[in-house]
């Protein structure tokens, strides 16, 4: 039996944070980064949740890739102010953050007998491409490691899409958080969990993306081009929450937690490989999955007479976005030395292999596999 959830509320386009206004509660507890206290968004969501008559704490102190330090600083902030609304306000480390802290509230709560009783939780992304507004994904560091964590729960309530918080973001974050969203979109299409509910977004969302992504990187200013990059992210969102992820995402949590690469640019370098193995076009045994991504060519008006064809031209359309994005063609242009790359790859492959997102994986790969495809990509 299939299932499909949407759970939060949605409000979007340019000047909607102020639905903060129409809050109803006594406290807020907002999670952000000093990115967004310096821009003059968090100072914003204050004046506006004071205008719904809530009194806020504030917790700053997150950072990329937040790691259990960050969750239980944030868990200590929290207890003490006892909000009964969390405000995410900030990038998807922000509100990975905030699911965090949360769901480990929760489990801690849970163990000792005791109630925890969920606040109102609504996330406010600043940028667009890892949906973790309508997600109940959440990825936090451990040991250098980074673990996904997957529970209904610690989805957001309300997810507020207010186009100018985005405004600010420079050109290499619009090219590596569109392409996670890029990826988002991808691996939910082709995931054994797909459905023709999540399809419709996985669609909509690659067909946005493909669009508006490269208008968007080279005028950070165009409003229109702004807010449909922002609506493909939390469609894709929506579309992986339901279907799962795959290889692609589990190899990036590796590779990007063990060379501290950003999550989207570690998507995007690998994102050509992926397809590549997944594809398999010299195996019949494939062509089902082939054939999903010659789909995706249609959408974004190529041609797929046949599943051959339209692979081809889907992994084309693919190499030049990545390349009119300033994506580089490898690994190794980042300036990651060889040695300690090669270094790395047995553990990488591993930690891959057992990451969360792989089981909804197309086609199950091997440790093997997995290495090979980073040596792909390399």
């Amino acid at each position: 039996m299939k299932r499909f959830t949407i759970m939060p509320k949605i409000y979007f386009n340019e000047g909607s944070m102020q639905f903060l206004k129409e809050i109803k509660g006594s406290f807020a507890f907002i999670v952000s980064d000093a990115i967004m206290e310096k821009l003059g968004y968090l100072q914003k969501a204050i004046d506006y949740l004071a205008e719904a008559g809530l009194k806020t704490a504030v917790f700053t102190d997150v950072r990329p890739d937040p790691d259990v330090k960050v969750i239980a600083a944030g868990m200590q902030k929290y207890l003490a102010a006892q909000a009964d609304v969390v405000v995410a306000l900030g990038g998807g480390s922000v509100i990975d953050a905030a699911k965090g802290i949360l769901y480990s509230l929760w489990q801690f709560k849970k163990a000792a007998g005791e109630e925890f009783k969920k606040p109102l939780f609504i996330a406010i992304p600043s940028t667009s491409g890892t949906g973790s507004e309508v997600t109940n994904f959440s990825v936090i560091t451990a040991d250098g490691q980074k673990v996904v964590i997957v529970d209904e729960w610690m989805a957001p309530d309300i997810a507020i899409l207010d186009s100018t918080c985005i405004q600010h973001v420079p050109q290499p974050v619009v090219a590596d958080t569109g392409m996670d969203a890029l990826v988002h979109a991808i691996e939910a299409y082709v995931s054994t969990e797909a459905t023709p509910c999540t399809d419709a977004l996985a669609e909509k969302a690659v067909q946005l993306i493909f669009e508006n992504l490269k208008t968007l990187y080279n005028d950070t200013g165009n409003v229109t081009a702004r807010e449909r990059m922002q609506n493909a992210s939390c469609i894709a969102g929506m579309a992986f929450t339901n279907a799962g992820l795959g290889i692609n995402h589990s190899l990036a949590h590796a590779l990007g937690g063990t060379f501290h690469i950003p999550h989207g640019r570690a998507n995007a370098l690998l994102l050509s490989a992926v397809i590549e193995y997944n594809a398999d076009l010299n195996n019949p045994d494939s062509r089902h999955v082939a054939e999903r991504y010659a789909r995706l060519a249609n959408v974004i008006n190529l041609p797929a007479r046949t599943y051959r064809e339209g692979v081809v031209n889907f992994l084309q359309a693919v190499k030049d976005l990545k390349k009119s994005l300033g994506i580089p063609d490898g690994i190794s242009q980042l300036g990651i030395d060889k040695n300690k790359f090669e270094d790395q790859l047995a553990n990488m492959a591993l930690i891959a292999l057992n990451d969360r997102c792989t089981a909804t994986n197309p086609k199950q790969p091997s440790q093997e596999d997995l290495r090979k495809i980073l040596c792909k990509s390399f």
